[in-house]
């Protein structure tokens, strides 16, 4: 009888066993399954990557615009900055920047019914990435597009998937985007926190109203008034370190300073109106017995302006920590 026992004891015992290791291989199995559920086989195969490999999903993808092209007609497709960088997926398409326009792309079919459907990407300077899917179409529904992104289309929580942020070279660690967005808000915000540098004749008044500085970027506020009845033309700024004792100078004697950026330039000042303009430089200083001369110059006249901008004044830049999107 006890051996019955003993028997029936041990029997439970294995079921016990072997239903735990059940158990907790459908737990491996389980959590194996949640694993790979993500990942490529690891099989070297022609169809399938070397190795253990993560699958992109579906919330890493950039949705594409579709795209309507022909042969006959061009398609002009309209961005909110300036084109850097455009590729296209294949040979049956031709693409090029509009003559004197830096913002719109034209694009066309180089061959006459075309089956198979291709791409196009887009880069803008503010650091924008468009992506589209091309086909052929006799008659384009669309042939003038609008695109937009998240600082112009008037959203306030949402970004839609264009707007990543993508460096360009010359902004280096400092977002093209947030560049926009600082340039944005200063003007906006309009306040002028240097009241002792400018200069006035001939009716026209020109302003360094501030200067910020935000991530090794410097970004000068200047205001053109115009208080005759004459329109002003813009015809160039340019910013120069010089010697300050040298009266006649000369090119070897002037550093030219170029602007990384120049947000709502003005170009026309009408009869007593005034334009506000945002230069956006990489970080500088001014040496000793140097000033920096901001020069500006009319179009078919000679009412141009000039002031200067001491290195005292230049490393006082307000430091830019938070923003008025809105």
């Amino acid at each position: 009888m006890k051996q019955i026992f003993v028997m029936l004891a041990l029997m439970t015992g294995a079921v016990s066993a072997f239903a735990q290791n059940a158990g907790d291989s459908t737990a491996t199995v389980t959590n194996g399954v949640t694993l790979t559920a993500d990942v490529y086989p690891r099989q070297e195969d022609g169809d399938l990557y070397h190795g253990l490999t993560r699958k992109l999903t579906f919330d890493r993808m950039i949705p594409p615009y579709g795209l309507e092209v022909t042969y006959d007609k061009t398609t002009h497709i309209i961005f909110p900055s300036a084109v850097r960088y455009v590729d296209l997926g294949s040979a049956n398409l031709i693409a090029g920047k509009a003559d004197g326009a830096e913002n719109v792309i034209r694009v066309k079919a180089t061959v006459k019914n075309f089956r198979d459907e291709t791409n196009m990407s887009v880069i803008t300077e503010s650091g924008s990435f468009y992506t589209f899917n091309v086909k052929y179409s006799d008659e384009p529904l669309l042939l003038n597009v609008e695109m937009k992104d998240f600082i112009h289309d008037g959203s306030k929580v949402n970004r839609p998937n264009n707007a990543l942020d993508i460096y360009l070279q010359e902004l280096g660690c400092e977002s093209p985007k947030l560049v926009q967005l600082i340039n944005s808000s200063i003007h906006k915000e309009n306040r002028r926190h240097v009241k002792h540098i400018g200069s006035k004749a001939f009716g026209i008044q020109y302003l360094l109203r501030g200067l910020y500085t935000h991530n090794g970027l410097l970004y000068f506020h200047t205001q053109v008034r115009n208080q005759s009845n004459v329109p002003f033309e813009v015809d160039f700024v340019t910013f120069k370190i010089v010697d300050k004792k040298v009266m006649k100078r000369t090119a070897i004697q002037e550093q030219i300073v170029f602007p990384l950026r120049a947000y709502n330039y003005a170009t026309l000042v009408a009869g007593n109106k005034d334009e506000r303009t945002m230069f956006t430089f990489d970080k500088f200083t001014i040496p000793a017995g140097k000033v920096l001369v901001v020069e500006l110059n009319e179009q078919n006249g000679g009412r141009h302006q000039r002031f200067e901008v001491d290195n005292a004044d230049l490393v006082r830049a307000k430091v830019i920590n938070e923003l008025k999107v809105k």
